[in-house]
């Protein structure tokens, strides 16, 4: 099984045995035009390819069903581009391809912090917010292959602008740039998550933090409210923030219909490699 992961900044690539342990990986940085990340792609593949083997890519965005072109990628030159044909024509072998969040969902429900559980919703808060949804190990799609996409419901109606077109969609709010984004509308300072974190305790701090926290919760509780999962699983870079699995979880809960939940949220266990795994898993 090979798995191929097309993020934003960089493209990695796993080959596992049956057993699904890795036999070879590589990471190398994503071109930034869409004939490049073709031309690169395949140079993994044929690089790390031997025998016979299965080719599974993970991408940002989703397959139109209707069209066949990806849509609803926050990586601009893939939207519109007919990339699994494009891929299959470069590779000279038949692929299969799912958006990012659906691997790292598939990824940690069968072999990562979910593998206990049925139903898990598993969200990605990087760059920008998604969800996968897994039932049984299986990925559920939805009619349109949208299934999961929390990152764009409205949170705050005529709120922030998203690059979807709309307004006050969830990730304008809690993924990496928008958290960064807004301490330095608090603060004046711009300054990475990772140093923002440390800074809560100030009085700037606190605000930011309470915002935060209350997005997150009122979030993820209309998620729980839609789907009731078993397990929810957080990756992508904002993931790392401790306070979403104990401050984080009492906002979600509180703000579940009726007051009454217990809807576990985990942290990830395969770290920025569920997308990979996942990609070989399909």
């Amino acid at each position: 099984r090979l798995g191929v992961d097309l993020g934003g900044t960089k493209i990695e690539a796993i080959l596992l045995d049956e057993g699904n342990r890795a036999l070879g990986r590589k990471r190398i940085p994503t071109p930034d035009s869409y004939d490049g990340i073709l031309s690169a792609i395949a140079c993994l593949v044929n690089e790390l390819g031997t025998g016979e083997f299965s080719v599974g890519v993970c991408t940002p965005g989703a397959i139109s069903k209707n069209t066949g072109m990806v849509k609803n990628s926050n990586t601009g030159c893939l939207t519109g581009r007919p990339l699994h044909g494009d891929l299959e024509r470069a590779l000279g072998h038949g692929i299969r391809m799912e958006n990012d969040a659906n691997c790292f969902a598939v990824a940690e429900a069968t072999m990562g912090a979910a593998k206990g559980y049925d139903t898990v919703f598993g969200v990605i808060m990087g760059t920008g917010v998604g969800g996968g949804i897994v039932m049984n190990k299986k990925i559920y799609r939805g009619r349109t292959n949208t299934a999961g996409e929390w990152g764009h419901h409205v949170l705050h109606s005529g709120g922030n602008k998203c690059y979807c077109g709309n307004r006050g969609c969830v990730e304008t709010y809690i993924s990496g740039p928008a958290l960064e984004r807004r301490w330095q509308e608090i603060t004046g300072q711009a300054l990475p998550l990772k140093k923002i974190i440390p800074r809560t305790g100030s009085r700037a701090g606190t605000e930011w933090k309470s915002e935060f926290l209350n997005n997150f919760g009122a979030a993820l509780a209309n998620v729980i409210d839609i789907l009731d999962p078993d397990a929810i699983v957080l990756g992508g870079g904002v993931s790392n923030v401790p306070f979403l699995y104990d401050e984080g979880r009492k906002h979600v809960w509180d703000d579940v219909f009726g007051g009454v939940a217990d809807t576990p949220i985990l942290q990830n266990k395969l770290g920025d490699s569920g997308g990979v795994y996942g990609a070989a898993l399909l």
